[in-house]
């Protein structure tokens, strides 16, 4: 069975950083795309940052510029390097990964339990 295995979200204040990492653990044999969502109460789970396995990035505009996601392959990891965090920027972080467990297999999508990061005002 494939974890994701988040750390490093707490409590920041705005205008501070924050960097969190996940890490993939199980019977993997190959990850695609690995990124971070955000989720807060009553609204829609939205993409944060993805990176694919050639180094290709993704952002949502709201992070843009404030926000850089990496990966270290051989770690099975990715990280979110946080700055200027905004009080909006408040809410679950979620780690996903789009990765196949044999060859044979089809890729899935896995998730995170979710970490929670707060920015106070």
């Amino acid at each position: 069975q494939v974890q994701l295995v988040e750390s490093g979200g707490g409590l920041v204040q705005a205008g501070g950083s924050l960097r969190i990492s996940c890490a993939a653990f199980g019977t993997i044999f190959s990850i695609n795309t690995m990124g971070w969502y955000r989720q807060v109460p009553g609204k829609q789970r939205e993409l944060v940052a993805i990176i694919t396995s050639v180094g290709t990035t993704t952002y949502a505009d709201s992070v843009e510029g404030r926000f850089t996601i990496s990966r270290d392959s051989a770690k099975k990891t990715v990280y979110l390097q946080m700055n200027s965090l905004k009080s909006e920027d408040t809410a679950v972080y979620y780690c996903n990964a789009e990765l196949r467990t044999a060859w044979r297999n089809p890729w899935n999508n896995y998730w995170g339990q979710g970490t929670q990061v707060t920015v106070s005002s």
